[in-house]
């Protein structure tokens, strides 16, 4: 029976070991020496081990080259706190600014925009069930609105915010000073009326700032459900009343929509008053703010 060749190299023999290398011996293509780490024959280092990668963006464990992470708008994660993500204050107030300008002045001026504005006024007059619009034109009323945003307000003091709260209640106080000057100024009769001081429209800023200032009392205390459902719920209430405005001929398009940009200005005036006394909150406990 053949007996199997032994091996040359044994644990046992003092003449083993490692092969020497030969001259003229192929490395790589890089030139390295034989220091006992193997190099790819591209230049580039070995795959690094899993325990040893680099973290990537935002502390992830990443590859050589590192893997991006995910863009900024799908992270959730926006620089901005508060219910509106993004939201700037400031950039709002411009630009509801500009915007009412614009359309106060073709009001005023009787311009193309105003002829416009009463061809589709006088379209849309009685479309829609009455019942709905009806109740839907109501909901920019005292006796809906400020009910609403009274329970907000309890909430809010109830729960030690009343900083907040009150920010909110004076920002509706805010409403009837600033829309009544610039009724009497105006001066534009109504759709169905020959009555006039329908520009911008009341209702439409009552419940604007009733139900946004609402939500953003809520939205703190309710967490990302809050800031899922709060403010867009009293964005759709803000709307409807204006539609509804409109359907039951009580206001022009513009009437509403000048209102809806006074509004603007104001809402971004308290959210930057909210943010203050958030941060001032959060000095004084020592904590971020929510």
């Amino acid at each position: 029976m053949n007996e199997t060749p032994r091996s040359q190299e044994t644990a046992g023999e003092p003449m083993a070991g490692r092969p020497q290398p030969r001259s003229g011996r192929v490395f790589g293509r890089t030139g390295a020496s034989s220091s006992g780490i193997p190099h790819r024959s591209d230049g580039r280092p070995p795959q690094t081990p899993r325990g040893a990668r680099q973290p990537g963006p935002g502390g992830r464990l990443g590859t050589t080259p590192p893997v991006p992470g995910r863009p900024t708008f799908l992270s959730g994660r926006f620089g901005s706190d508060g219910p509106f993500g993004h939201f700037t204050p400031r950039g709002t107030f411009t630009l509801c600014a500009v915007l009412f300008a614009l359309v106060t002045w073709q009001v005023v001026a009787g311009g193309p925009l105003r002829d416009a504005d009463e061809r589709l006024g006088r379209t849309a007059y009685r479309r829609g069930p009455i019942g709905l619009t009806e109740f839907l034109a109501d909901l920019g009323g005292i006796a809906i609105a400020l009910p609403v945003l009274a329970v907000a307000v309890g909430y809010a003091a109830w729960q030690g915010r009343r900083a907040r709260a009150l920010a909110v209640v004076l920002a509706m106080a805010a409403v009837p000073v600033l829309v009544m000057p610039l009724k009497l100024w105006i001066d534009r009769p109504g759709p169905l009326t020959a009555e006039s001081g329908y520009y911008p429209s009341g209702h439409t800023a009552t419940a604007m700032v009733a139900y946004c200032g609402a939500a953003l009392l809520l939205a703190p205390r309710t967490g990302r459900a809050g800031r899922g459902w709060a403010m867009p719920v009293a964005v759709v209430l803000s709307v409807a009343t204006g539609i509804g405005l409109v359907l039951r001929g009580y206001h022009w398009p513009l009437d509403v929509l000048g209102s809806w940009l006074l509004c603007g200005m104001l809402l971004a005036l308290l959210v930057a008053a909210l943010r203050r006394i958030d941060n001032r909150g959060a000095a004084g406990s020592g904590t971020d703010a929510p």
